[in-house]
């Protein structure tokens, strides 16, 4: 009888590599604002987490109320979400109050927080109001029982509580009628926070909460302010699309967009600072349960930290980083011809994101090229991308772009992009039901140059999105290449995806939907008879996310058996380590500068060592509900840099930890040199460049 395995909860280990994020804003070898920024990312992780996650479960209670059932395992994750976020929480402010303050006053630089406007201030604060800021303010009254204001997800909101000015409130025996209204912060019209005048060589900021807070007496005249304090709501923001193959998905997509404004409320966050009193009133008047309420800090929004103004300059801030040149590339004066030779890899954000444009306007302008094809996840906007088809689609090249409409924020971006490239003559193909497509594989077609003479085609496969500004700040890796083989494996991906086959056999290709899984399994199993075999067992596997519980069960096995496994797993990670079927498993987590995105697989195959690029994380739907390609790494030159940035990777002992039986991010401590893989990685490129061009 196969033995019960068990796994991390998925969203409180997501929960724990958010708080990973949060870690990074406490790390003082980094520049002030750098820290800055990971309390703006963490935040905004956070808000996306409720969007989705959080209204999912919501959701599930809520259909489980209205069938009179009940569904105690949402209810656990819920509760367990409500506790590690509030610990969390604390974490947060103390970071913010204990470390990141102080360090801005240490830099002359004031952030005004809990206290009055300094006299030399008053002037300024009280004209920038009346000139900036007034005329952008609409105050409702809240009326409890009355129709209520809508309150905009995303948006911060003050709520003030005031009694009106009369005779009366000096008498002893006067009860206070507290009279309530809501206001909007005007996000649009005027920046978070305030730049102030200079002061003895001092400079000062300002959230525009508190300026508003300081002039309420002008917004409410004939008002005594009791108090005031923020607000803010999460939606459910996922777009559900109940049967895709009716009627017409784009229109219903659209649709559904106007509606996420409109999604349940998945989160009240609130001053925790609110009474009482004031807090129920609130609850009463917007409908509010006790099972939405999050407590907040005065302060909420802080994703908006990243805007925060730096007057001292670069000095505070992560030196600009420019992504290096590739000689080869460079001297030839063709990408095509370059790849004919060989295989070409480029390393996002170390490299140029620059070679993929250019590699697509040479198609767009090279008479011998026929036909592309690409598919479209997420791109930048104003896209150089999308440009490049565009030119090609103009001079004369069948172009096909394979749009994926449900990729969550993207929807609307994609839409336009689809349109603007369907006028300019660009064939598109829109999102297949049931299925996201999360592949990123383009393929040049061309015709030969004579009679009977063989074309060659190039293909761009990578493990990140065709996006010039997520390369800057996203790790990722991508394939040139001309190999025949892999080619027409990628064209059988396009025939999918035009519906004009259903069953295709790849050679090279590992595509979810048909070989992906059966393959990984197959492979796995192979280094376990390895080790049967007397001989090693060896498994190192980077993702984004390790959820598929099928998938993890094979680990398990693997692990009983003697098979290392070494696993990088950024994000979520349900497989617990520690345990006696994963005494064989260690995870490893980084967290820095640049996003850890690429996927690589590798697996020691008695020595032959098979290393696969790719799309696709092992979560649930990356497996079963996505159109994901794994490519071999087939140069062995090319296999050697990965394998050597992989290893980099594990003897990180700077900013990676290990992710213990208990879920908790432990630092690497060890008594080896520091290393900080980004850094060493970018070194180990820059003299693998050297190297190759002789200096």
């Amino acid at each position: 009888m196969e033995k019960s395995y068990k796994y991390f909860k998925r969203d409180i280990s997501w929960l724990s590599f958010n708080y990973r994020v949060l870690l990074e804003a406490e790390d003082e070898t980094l520049p002030l604002y750098e820290r800055i920024k990971f309390l703006s990312i963490y935040s905004s992780n956070r808000e996306e987490f409720y969007e989705i996650r959080v209204a999912e479960h919501r959701g599930v209670l809520m259909r489980k109320r209205f069938t009179e059932e009940s569904d105690m395992d949402a209810e656990e994750v819920l509760a367990d979400i409500t506790a590690e976020i509030n610990r969390q929480q604390d974490e947060y402010y103390r970071i913010f109050t204990e470390k990141i303050l102080p360090e801005l006053e240490r830099q002359q630089i004031c952030l005004y927080q809990h206290s009055e406007v300094e006299p030399f201030h008053q002037e300024f604060v009280h004209n920038f109001f009346n000139e900036e800021v007034f005329p952008f303010l609409s105050p409702v009254m809240i009326q409890a029982g009355e129709i209520r204001t809508f309150i905009r997800d995303r948006r911060l909101y003050l709520v003030v509580r005031m009694i009106k000015r009369s005779k009366k409130i000096t008498q002893p025996d006067y009860m206070p009628c507290y009279h309530y209204a809501l206001m909007k912060i005007p996000h649009s019209k005027v920046p978070r926070f305030i730049e102030l005048p200079p002061h003895n060589g001092k400079f000062y900021l300002m959230f525009i909460d508190d300026i508003i807070k300081a002039n309420l007496s002008t917004v409410f005249p004939g008002y005594l302010i009791d108090s005031c304090y923020s607000i803010k709501i999460s939606r459910d923001a996922d777009i559900y699309l109940e049967d895709e193959r009716k009627g017409n998905i784009i229109e219903t997509i659209r649709q559904k967009i106007k509606k996420r404004k409109l999604g349940n409320l998945s989160r009240f966050m609130y001053d925790r600072d609110m009474p009482q009193d004031f807090l129920e009133f609130i609850c009463t008047a917007f409908n509010i349960t006790k099972d939405d309420l999050v407590m907040g800090g005065r302060y909420l929004n802080l994703q908006d930290l990243i805007k925060l103004p730096n007057p001292r300059g670069k000095e505070l801030e992560q030196p600009p980083f420019s992504p290096m040149r590739i000689p080869y590339l460079d001297k030839m004066e063709s990408v095509f011809r370059a790849i004919k030779k060989k295989d070409v890899l480029l390393h996002f954000p170390y490299q140029s994101f620059d070679y993929l444009i250019r590699f697509l306007m040479e198609a767009a302008f090279d008479p011998k090229v026929e036909e592309i094809k690409i598919t479209q996840y997420r791109v930048a906007e104003n896209s150089a991308v999308i440009n490049a088809l565009i030119s090609a689609a103009q001079n004369g090249k069948k172009v096909t772009v394979f749009v994926e409409l449900k990729a969550r924020y993207d929807e609307e971006h994609n839409m336009s992009t689809a349109e603007r490239m369907k006028q300019a003559g660009i064939r598109i193909i829109y999102s297949i039901p049931g299925l996201k497509v999360h592949a990123k594989v383009a393929v040049i077609l061309r015709k030969g140059s004579k009679e009977g003479y063989k074309r060659k085609n190039f293909a761009y496969l990578s493990t990140g999105n065709f996006n010039e500004k997520t390369a800057r700040i996203y790790s990722d890796m991508a394939l040139l290449t001309s190999n025949t083989d892999m080619i027409t494996d990628i064209n059988k991906v396009f025939a999918v995806l035009e519906g004009k086959i259903t069953e295709p056999a790849f050679q090279h290709l590992l595509v979810a939907q048909f070989n992906m899984v059966p393959e990984l399994k197959q492979m796995i199993r192979r280094e376990i008879e390895q080790v049967h075999a007397g001989k090693k067992g060896k498994i190192i596997l980077k993702m984004n996310g390790l959820h598929d519980t099928d998938m993890i069960d094979e680990l398990y096995r693997a692990s009983e058996q003697g098979v290392e496994i070494d696993l990088i797993v950024r994000g979520i990670c349900c497989l617990i380590p520690g345990q006696s079927y994963s005494r064989n498993i260690r995870i490893t987590r980084i967290v820095d500068t640049f996003l850890e995105h690429a996927r690589v697989w590798y697996f020691y195959n008695d020595g032959q060592e098979d290393v696969y690029l790719t799309s696709a994380d092992w979560m649930k739907r990356n497996l079963n509900r996505r159109i994901e390609t794994a490519f071999p790494v087939l140069d062995p030159q090319i296999k050697q840099e990965v394998t050597d940035i992989l290893r980099i990777q594990l003897k990180d002992n700077v900013k990676a930890c290990f992710i213990d039986e208990n879920l908790q991010n432990v630092f690497k401590k060890d008594q080896n040199p520091p290393v900080r893989a980004q850094v060493e990685i970018y070194r180990y490129l820059l003299n693998t460049i050297r190297s190759s061009s002789g200096k």
